[in-house]
């Protein structure tokens, strides 16, 4: 009997340790900053004190072991357990499944046709589906603990009134972070941007890879991950908004035919947007505006082209190279960037007398 006490309460201590030590974890790599790891590690190792001394304990109580005060506080576990215990486990598990339930439940709900297209109708169900997440799994915990504390006996109508005052107090000292959910919410509203869409954020641009309300996380196009406060953001530009546009510019030498070079570009122009392989691409026609500058080595030619959401890049990277094979078969000459230096009658050097 003493051997099965001894392997039960060294499994449970094992499985509590592992599961709070996994769960400081998880809200480590929920902070943005990496300054907060030692402290959510110091807290693991507190954890797993607070599971060591609670095993000893009732182990002490259960084998009547002559070791004080740890058979004292195994008699008061014992008795917890028995009374408040089971119904407190209890709503953690049912707490911990209705947590991990939230992202299925919200996976389940439709998604639509065109999932595979960078429209807004896609991005704005990602969003909330991320903002829902979001908030169901706050509102799980926060239901759970507050039943867990009733468990406990604790007021919680005196905790949830104390919690008011304290949460007016602290407002006054967390003013960013009620700007940065209200500017979420308002983001969100208005449908400004979303998970998937392109945005350039002040000096840093990328793909819009989270949001929720209290911040927006930009992937740039080197991997790295940008976390920017919702409150901080004044303005912002999205590149995937509806429709996109590729402008192509392209010089070509002064002794070139401007007609002629027109009519090159229009005609390849065309060839593109009909081209089977590209043609879902497109929203509308190609426009040859004609002579945008008059460079100072060459003539540039501006080409427009309406492309779906973030395939701008990739229509004006392959025009670029379909126009430059063009102009080479033509004979058309694409210039060096190239200066024209005069030279006057050479400087006389004269030396004067001592």
């Amino acid at each position: 009997m003493a051997a099965l006490h001894i392997a039960l309460t060294l499994a449970a201590v094992v499985l509590l340790g592992r599961l709070g030590a996994r769960l400081l974890g998880r809200l480590a790599a929920l902070t943005p900053s990496t300054q907060d790891d030692a402290f959510f590690r110091l807290l693991g190792y507190a954890w797993w004190g607070v599971v060591v001394v609670a095993g000893a304990s009732y182990l002490s109580h259960a084998l009547s072991l002559p070791y004080e005060p740890l058979a004292t506080w195994g008699r008061s576990l014992v008795a917890w357990l028995g009374g408040k215990g089971v119904a407190g486990g209890a709503i953690l598990l049912a707490t911990w499944t209705a947590y991990r339930l939230v992202p299925l439940l919200l996976q389940s709900l439709p998604l639509p046709e065109t999932e595979g297209e960078l429209t807004r109708q896609a991005v704005r169900t990602k969003t909330l589906r991320n903002v829902s997440e979001s908030a169901l799994k706050v509102a799980v915990v926060t239901v759970g603990g507050l039943l867990f504390l009733s468990n406990l006996g604790l007021n919680v109508t005196a905790l949830l009134a104390g919690a008011g005052v304290a949460g007016l107090a602290i407002s006054f000292a967390a003013q960013n972070l009620i700007r940065d959910f209200i500017n979420g919410f308002f983001i969100l509203l208005e449908d400004q941007y979303g998970v998937g869409d392109i945005v350039k954020v002040g000096d840093l641009d990328g793909v819009v890879e989270k949001f929720n309300l209290r911040l927006t996380v930009l992937r740039d196009l080197e991997g790295k991950a940008h976390f920017i406060p919702n409150s901080q953001i004044q303005q912002v530009t999205v590149f995937t908004q509806e429709w996109s546009r590729a402008v192509v510019d392209v010089r070509v030498a002064y002794k070139e035919d401007v007609d002629r070079v027109l009519a090159i570009f229009r005609d390849e122009a065309e060839r593109f947007f009909q081209d089977p392989e590209w043609q879902d691409k497109f929203t509308n026609p190609p426009e040859v505006l004609g002579v945008q500058d008059l460079a100072d080595s060459a003539v540039v030619i501006r080409t427009l082209f309406g492309t779906k959401p973030a395939q701008q890049w990739a229509v004006a990277r392959e025009f670029r190279r379909r126009i430059k094979k063009r102009l080479d078969q033509e004979g058309v000459e694409i210039p060096f960037p190239h200066r024209t230096l005069y030279f006057g009658e050479p400087l006389r050097v004269v030396k004067e007398a001592p």
